[in-house]
């Protein structure tokens, strides 16, 4: 079973990212960068302070950078414990595919799709009742995790352990959010 879902892995990260094109590497390339989504980071918090009582944003805000920096350990570590090679290390596939990023650690789960995910959940949480549109933010995640398989670096199976970590992550948050009260904040 598991070596027909590492195949199944193997052939849709093959297929996903030779649908790419020199055309378009730049973009992806560009998307991939965490420092491309600061904008939509400060919009975030600002709508957050804006759209809620100041006690309550920063509350929130407190919640989004413990939920990022307590996410970002677990990635790391667990990175460490499965050690699995990202595709562009691989030499059984590399050759199979467009690498356009040569990271050297390894690939599962994907941090990019693990964070996204949950930064993205939790501000759809803390702000859904304010905003129809802000389920839209599920865009960026799904860009940003794709544009990984794009440029060679993570397998579909790291994207979509990713997301549900980060997802999951974000509902514990969001859980939490609303048991816990901080000092002087409520």
């Amino acid at each position: 079973m598991l070596e027909r879902l590492l195949e199944w892995d193997r052939e849709t990260l093959i297929y996903l990212n030779n649908l790419g094109t020199e055309t378009f590497d730049d973009f992806w390339l560009t998307l991939t960068k965490f420092t491309t989504w600061i904008p939509l980071f400060l919009f975030l918090i600002a709508l957050i302070l804006f759209k809620h009582p100041i006690k309550r944003a920063v509350k929130m805000l407190l919640f989004y950078a413990f939920m990022v920096l307590s996410a970002a350990k677990i990635i790391f570590s667990t990175k460490d414990v499965f050690a699995r090679l990202r595709p562009n290390n691989d030499e059984t596939i590399n050759d199979l595919i467009r690498v356009l990023l040569t990271p050297s650690d390894y690939s599962f789960f994907s941090g990019h799709a693990a964070a996204s995910f949950c930064i993205a959940a939790l501000g759809v949480f803390f702000l859904r009742k304010n905003s129809k549109w802000m389920y839209l933010l599920f865009l960026w995640p799904l860009l940003f995790s794709y544009s990984r398989i794009y440029l060679g670096v993570h397998y579909p199976l790291d994207i979509l352990v990713g997301a549900l970590f980060g997802c999951m992550w974000a509902i514990l948050f969001w859980w939490a959010f609303r048991k816990i009260r901080l000092p002087y904040l409520g």
